[in-house]
């Protein structure tokens, strides 16, 4: 880790999605991006793995399913915690468009 150094990511004004960070080798091992979802468009259920997730809400609101049922419903600046090996999707079920980050990183031994 002492190769790394801060860096410093300039954030799009793109309506796509947007890859922050990338893992290693740029990171020890956090990955980020930043997603937009249009009106009832949704990521696609998917699994964590061995690492958490944290989604961060900008604009808009997110319908949070895990394994295939809505647990509740995150609203501007809201965090989301998604621990590991959770099958989970994030809906957008609004009229309006659906912004966040998510961050990953890998649960340490």
């Amino acid at each position: 880790m002492k190769d790394k150094k801060p860096t410093l990511v300039k954030l799009t004004r793109t309506d796509e999605y947007q890859r922050l960070l990338n893992g290693t080798p740029y990171t020890a091992g956090i990955k980020s991006g930043r997603v937009t979802l249009k009106p009832r468009e949704s990521v696609g259920e998917h699994k964590t793995q061995s690492k958490e997730e944290v989604i961060i809400i900008l604009e808009g609101e997110a319908d949070v399913y895990v394994d295939g049922t809505l647990k509740f419903t995150a609203g501007i600046d809201n965090l989301v915690y998604i621990p590991p090996e959770t099958s989970h999707d994030i809906r957008n079920s609004r009229s309006q468009n659906l912004r966040y980050i998510y961050i990953t990183a890998p649960v340490l031994p």
